[in-house]
């Protein structure tokens, strides 16, 4: 699965989930949690294999749910000691759903599921040598990406991809536009202080 579907569906989750759970929008804490957690396995995994070569493939300790599991408790213990126990339930739903999302892709796609990538070490994908580093192979993916969708040549499942990527666009326009809300928040709250700032000195010039 691309990165940006899987920044897709934790968004999604973690919305929907704010809304049956805690009757609200995510905050943009929450959002950047959900939303980084569930590319984190591929920011591990994909670079330390294309471009390091640490790992044989793409899927190694990131997708691993022996480490995946460890990492989302810890996150979540250490989020809620801080006072930010839902930035840690962000965390943990956005880069556990990132596991069984490869899983139903490749068997979307192919027609085989393949449970492996989240066993590691103890069972491992077929090793797949791209021969490029990792800011050539994510560019020669996106690039193709693009070219199918100027070109009009999409499949069923890349139509689903885009309706999917529109409804949660709007979703999120709906949630308040968590994280682009914050900062444009604390400039509008800094302007106003300005402004009523120099609205009394002039009073009191007068």
């Amino acid at each position: 699965m691309w990165p940006w579907e899987h920044a897709i569906v934790g968004y999604l989750a973690y919305s929907l989930f704010c809304h049956l759970v805690f009757r609200r929008s995510p905050t943009g804490l929450e959002a950047f949690a959900a939303v980084f957690a569930s590319v984190l396995p591929d920011i591990i995994d994909k670079p330390l294999a294309w471009e390091y070569g640490v790992f044989q493939t793409g899927y190694a300790l990131g997708h691993s749910i022996f480490f995946a599991v460890p990492l989302s408790i810890a996150v979540g213990v250490l989020a809620h000691w801080a006072g930010r126990g839902s930035a840690g339930v962000a965390f943990g739903l956005g880069y556990l759903l990132h596991l069984p999302s490869d899983v139903l892709d490749g068997y979307v796609r192919e027609g085989q599921a393949h449970p492996e990538l989240m066993l590691w070490p103890l069972e491992t994908v077929t090793e797949h040598d791209h021969g490029q580093g990792f800011t050539d192979q994510f560019w020669l993916l996106f690039t193709r990406y693009q070219q199918d969708l100027l070109a009009g040549d999409l499949s069923t499942y890349m139509w689903i991809q885009l309706g999917l990527a529109g409804f949660v666009g709007l979703l999120w326009l709906y949630d308040g536009a968590p994280v682009l809300r914050e900062p444009l928040y604390w400039v509008g709250h800094r302007l106003r202080g300005l402004l009523s700032g120099r609205t009394t000195r002039d009073d009191r010039t007068r």
